[in-house]
């Protein structure tokens, strides 16, 4: 595959895991795993030491968490690539890891055939993501059309930092009865009915 080789280190609390990874890896030409930890305390100590191009970090690990991990590293190691590997897809996992400095974003299902391309793709300076998760960001990223008007916007975003009616009429310089006109609206335009409910979903659909 590559005449490089390309030193990889695995942080994985699974053993099975573990071994089975190491295996895969060292039984590829062009790859190369020597070093395998068990928690990301182990791997913080110890890998801005050693002769390391790639990492592959589990989330969830005992202890610190291989997001933690991968901040402490890229501090450390800003040159080093790490890429998650792991069962979690949820939102929040994908964007703290590349917020922290991860290179690439795999899940454990990923081929075995497919985890070593995607590792050199990294290795020659790309990023790399398994398919459902490249699609969840490229949807993150699509524009939501406000259903709300501008004041109706103005409303929900005082409601959101607690004001009760009669404050958001003072601040927007409306009448109570206007007030209570943009809520019912906003309630209709959201699909809700209540205040805690409209919250929720202007923030989950990034409306404030």
């Amino acid at each position: 595959m590559t005449h490089q080789n390309v030193h990889i280190a695995i942080v994985e609390d699974d053993n099975e895991i573990r071994q089975t990874l190491t295996l895969i890896i060292n039984g590829s030409q062009g790859f190369t795993c020597n070093y395998a930890f068990p928690d990301a305390e182990s791997a913080m100590v110890s890998i801005e030491n050693l002769p390391i191009d790639i990492v592959l970090m589990d989330i969830a690990l005992p202890g610190k968490s291989g997001i933690e991990a991968t901040k402490y590293i890229k501090q450390k190691c800003p040159e080093l690539d790490i890429i998650m590997l792991t069962v979690q897809s949820d939102d929040d996992s994908i964007f703290e890891s590349l917020c922290a400095g991860a290179s690439g974003y795999l899940l454990k299902d990923t081929d075995p055939a497919e985890l070593l391309k995607h590792i050199l793709e990294v290795y020659k300076g790309g990023s790399s993501m398994s398919g459902r998760i490249a699609r969840k960001i490229v949807n993150s990223f699509r524009i939501i059309e406000n259903p709300l008007s501008e004041r109706e916007t103005d409303v929900i975003k005082l409601l959101s930092k607690g004001f009760n009616y009669k404050e958001v009429a003072t601040e927007l310089f409306l009448s109570p009865y206007t007030v209570k006109t943009h809520i019912k609206n906003i309630y209709s335009k959201l699909r809700v009915n209540n205040r805690a409910e409209a919250i929720y979903k202007a923030f989950k659909q990034k409306l404030i």
